[in-house]
């Protein structure tokens, strides 16, 4: 577990590396003046993170989800990303319209994948891996879904000049023209509809969701060297004790005394639940362009306390017969 962490760490500092020698000019004028952040998050999110997402989906065993584990773990974890997003608008005064969603998915969206898989492989084996790759299957399907809705609405109202109806309409459009949701509506649409993938066009959308991830990294240590770990220490800090500790606690307290689970499958949703904050969070910052220093600082803090909380929560489950 500790070498995947310092794997993702490598990958960040790669990144970080990157942006340091474009600013010194070794990279060539042109990538010297380039804001190397905003522009690998485009591509990651314009390019790369749609073919995982479509892929993700169009080639999913829809009869093979576990329903009940996954309406466990989403209930409670919608319903704290909507609780972060109306708390972040009541309590802190937003610069930006999208403030308070951008906070609310650094706060819910975990880094399930690079960190959350070989944990899950390493602590559950493969039935617990794939409870949790089942969880991560639809992860960004219904958080991005719920965050982009509110951001969405959130700049439509703050642009005004519209009706309640086409502030709606507007909303509405800029939820499914987006490059997370769009992709991945098609590619349930493609799935139920049992077109399949063409073995040339799955190698090459693999091809394509393989660099997300790797570029998801890259981008936070190109964002760290962009806007520094000067961030709103405070509100990271805070970020991140929602994310590694307030969340598990609702998710586990939720599925155990609402839902009834107990054993693995409770250990597996708490422990996806306490994963640190993702680089999607920073990608979703970036791309409105709000609170990426903040985010990026929440990232690193959380990423270094997971290795402190996680055993906590594993020694806490454990007491639990979990």
């Amino acid at each position: 577990m500790i070498f995947k962490l310092l794997a993702i760490f490598a990958t960040v500092a790669g990144g970080a590396g990157l942006a340091w020698a474009a600013r010194r000019g070794w990279l060539g004028a042109a990538l010297a003046r380039a804001d190397l952040a905003a522009w690998v998050a485009k591509a990651a999110f314009g390019i790369f993170v749609p073919a995982l997402m479509f892929r993700s989906i169009a080639v999913l065993d829809l009869r093979a989800l576990p329903a009940p584990l996954l309406v466990a773990y989403f209930v409670p974890a919608l319903f704290y990303l909507f609780a972060v997003y109306l708390g972040a608008r009541r309590f802190a005064v937003p610069a930006h319209p999208a403030a308070p969603a951008t906070r609310a998915v650094a706060a819910t969206y975990g880094n399930a994948v690079q960190i959350g898989i070989p944990m899950a492989a390493a602590m559950f084996g493969a039935e617990g891996l794939g409870v949790h790759v089942a969880l991560v299957s639809v992860h960004g399907l219904l958080l991005l879904v719920l965050a982009t809705t509110l951001v969405e609405l959130d700049v439509a109202r703050h642009e005004g000049g519209s009706s309640l109806a086409g502030t709606l309409l507007q909303t509405l459009r800029s939820t499914v023209i987006h490059p997370v949701v769009l992709p991945v509506l098609v590619g349930f649409a493609w799935n139920l509809l049992g077109l399949g993938l063409h073995p040339l066009a799955d190698w090459a959308l693999q091809g394509l969701a393989t660099l997300a991830l790797p570029l998801c990294l890259v981008s936070t240590g190109l964002a760290l060297v962009a806007y520094g770990l000067h961030g709103d220490l405070r509100a990271a800090a805070w970020v991140s004790l929602l994310k590694l500790v307030v969340m598990p606690a609702l998710v586990g307290a939720t599925a155990a005394l609402a839902f009834g689970l107990d054993g693995q499958p409770l250990a597996v949703l708490v422990m996806m639940a306490a994963t640190p904050v993702g680089a999607n969070a920073l990608i979703f910052a970036l791309r409105y362009g709000c609170l990426q220093a903040e985010t990026s600082l929440a990232i690193v803090i959380s990423t270094i306390g997971f290795v402190i909380t996680a055993p906590l929560w594993l020694a806490l489950l454990g007491q639990f017969g979990a």
